[in-house]
This record gives structure tokens, C-alpha cells and sequence, in this order.
């Protein structure tokens, strides 16, 4: 088992129908097994980071989830309001389109609107859905997200038509380097998913199956 498994993780909550109770419970075992961060949506955040304030666990939430599509003003202001109210890392969905039809100077926008908000407060990450990509986009949106300062750049929201694949984490490490950080999210329902998106180039896994995993299960859902 790799060193840490559990700072590796990203325990995730992000389903539109759950409660504060299902919350609670994601943060006591966030808290429990020491993970890296819990990732919650926005209106939880205040919530969680109340709940963790005695641990080593961080507060993540996702900015233009899941679509990607607002504008970057109103995604800089939702970083910036999610920090406020206790978010320690921000993963943020570009757009996706403005990628895919070459407008790359509104794609940087997109991007450093949220890095620029996270700086010196929050750890940025960049969410460039890979499902939806070809290879070609793929090097681009994470050559970006570089050249933005972004933190880490990330697989999936989880919400598309696919998650993490092992040959997209080995890409976009390639692509970005050793200095930034790669989170693969989608997919990662065992311990030997975890193994083998780390071994491909991963420093933070998000899933909804940290506690299976850790307990060396196999989760039916990862989200």
C-alpha cells in the first residue's frame, strides 16, 4: 500500500440531494481516517469547516460545478466566497465549450479568475472534464492551467460521461511536470484503482469511496 493512502484522498460529497446529515457523516469519516480534504459543494462548506476545525482535514469545494459554464466573473467571486466561508481548495470546471472551439484567450480567463482568487488562501485545482476532450485538448486546457499558476489540474467533475483513466493521469503529468499536482476523480472505487492512478502520475484522488478504499473494498459508486 502506497505511504499515506489517506493524504492522497479527497473524500467526496457532491450529489445535489445530499443532506446535512449525509455531511456530517462524510466529515466524521473524513476526520476519522485523516484524509486529505472533504469535497463538498458551496453550501456546505461553512458546515464542514466548522465540523473539521479541530483536524488535520481540509475544506474542498468545487466553483462552476458541474457544467463548467458561467461566466469567470461570477466563478472568481464564487471562489472567492467559498474561501471566505472556510474552503481551503477550490476546483474549479472551465469551460468547456470556449476549449473545445479554440477560444483559449477566454479559457485562461476562465481559469485565472479563480487561481487569482485562491492565491495565497486556497489551493487552486483545474477541472478540465477529460471525457470530453480529445488528446489534443487535453495538452491544451493543462497547458493553460500551467501557465496560469493553477495548483493542481484535475480529471472529471464526475458528473460527465466518464472519470479518471490511468492513459489521461500519465498525459497530463506529462504534460504539466513534476512541480504541479494531478488529481484523478471518477472512477477511483478500490484500493487498487488508487494504487494504479498513482503509480500513473496522481497526488490526490477524489472519491466517494475513501473509506473502501482504505479498507482495501471495492465500492459500487464513486460519487
Amino acid at each position: 500500500m502506497s505511504e499515506n493512502l489517506n493524504k492522497y484522498i479527497d473524500h467526496t460529497l457532491l450529489k445535489p440531494e445530499a443532506t446535512e446529515e449525509q455531511i456530517t457523516i462524510l466529515c466524521q469519516e473524513a476526520a476519522k481516517y485523516n484524509f486529505m480534504s472533504v469535497c463538498i459543494n458551496p453550501t456546505w462548506v461553512s458546515k464542514a469547516a466548522a465540523l473539521l476545525a479541530e483536524s488535520d482535514v481540509k475544506v474542498c469545494t468545487v466553483i462552476g460545478f458541474p457544467l463548467g459554464a458561467n461566466t469567470p466573473e461570477v466563478k472568481a467571486y464564487e471562489a472567492n466566497d467559498a474561501i471566505k466561508n472556510g474552503a481551503n481548495e477550490v476546483d474549479m470546471v472551465i469551460n468547456i465549450g470556449a476549449l473545445k472551439g479554440k477560444d483559449d484567450e477566454l479559457v485562461e480567463r476562465d481559469m485565472r479568475g479563480v487561481v487569482e482568487a485562491a492565491k495565497n488562501r486556497a489551493v487552486s485545482k483545474v477541472i478540465i472534464e477529460t471525457a470530453l476532450l480529445t488528446e489534443e485538448e487535453k495538452i491544451r486546457a493543462c497547458e493553460i492551467a500551467k501557465k496560469v499558476g493553477a495548483d493542481f489540474v484535475k480529471t472529471s467533475t464526475g458528473f460527465s460521461t466518464g472519470g479518471a483513466t490511468v492513459e489521461d493521469v500519465k498525459l497530463m503529468r506529462a504534460t504539466v511536470g513534476p512541480e504541479m499536482g494531478v488529481k484523478a476523480s471518477g472512477g477511483v472505487r478500490s484500493l487498487e484503482d488508487a494504487l494504479a492512478f498513482i503509480e500513473a502520475g496522481a497526488t490526490r484522488l477524489g472519491a466517494s469511496s475513501g473509506v473502501a478504499i482504505m479498507e482495501g473494498q471495492t465500492a459500487k459508486n464513486d460519487y
